[in-house]
């Protein structure tokens, strides 16, 4: 029975929706706002987050920043209002794995739930080193590293670098990296991977032979200039 953490300040709303996910066959702990729920998820072992984005005492994407500090690869799902479109945005951004409007429908809120948790379950990586010209990524740790320096990157950074290094010198499709790290190709996903792959370029920039390109209407391409990727275990 999978555990999920739902916070929502709404209590009709709550009521409902934990009903309903029981009924669905989960196992759920309901807060009403974001400092209780951070102490809820120190507490128990959870294997999927739903936030409303709007909670009192501390906000839904305070609360997924708070917990990516700690737990880089459990899904969080948003709460959204319908018109919120920046909130959309900023909380793919921040490390949200997918976002629902409201007011939603239950059915599709557990098909949602099903996806994610089942790419828990498979999506693991193939290969647990790559040599990104001066870079050393490290998959497994979650970091890039240069020389004596290291970087810690979100899950889906490191996902996101993986793809492209795996088809280094050729293109990757735009559909297929969101279709992959995200379940679909979305426009909002989309802002948010391009917010992704300008921190990439940012990251690699201490080595000039590395470039990701933008093929517009396409996809992005990891160019190696200098050095061929060198793959290993």
């Amino acid at each position: 029975m999978a555990k999920i953490l739902y916070v929502e300040d709404d209590l009709s709303l709550s009521f409902v929706t934990h009903d309903q996910l029981e009924k669905h066959g989960y196992e759920v702990f309901s807060s009403g706002d974001g400092l209780n729920a951070l102490a809820l998820f120190k507490k128990e072992i959870f294997d999927l987050c739903i936030f409303d984005v709007m909670l009192p005492k501390m906000d839904g994407f305070e609360l997924a920043i708070k917990i990516r500090e700690t737990n880089k690869h459990i899904p969080i799902l948003f709460l959204t209002a319908r018109s919120m479109q920046e909130d959309k945005l900023e909380g793919l951004t921040i490390g949200g794995d997918d976002y629902i409007t409201k007011p939603f429908n239950i059915e599709e809120l557990c098909l949602k739930i099903e996806v994610f948790l089942k790419r828990k379950l498979v999506n693991k990586p193939i290969k647990e080193f790559y040599q990104i010209g001066l870079y050393l990524l490290d998959v497994k740790e979650q970091k890039l590293k240069y020389g004596a320096n290291e970087r810690n990157l979100t899950l889906k950074e490191t996902k996101l670098l993986s793809l492209l290094v795996q088809k280094a010198n050729t293109i990757t499709k735009r559909e297929n990296i969101l279709v992959t790290l995200w379940g679909k190709n979305d426009y909002f996903l989309g802002r948010s991977l391009d917010v992704f792959i300008s921190r990439l370029r940012k990251y690699l920039s201490e080595d000039p032979t590395i470039q990701i390109e933008n093929i517009r209407g396409v996809g992005f391409k990891l160019v190696l200039l200098e050095k061929e990727v060198n793959r290993r275990r």
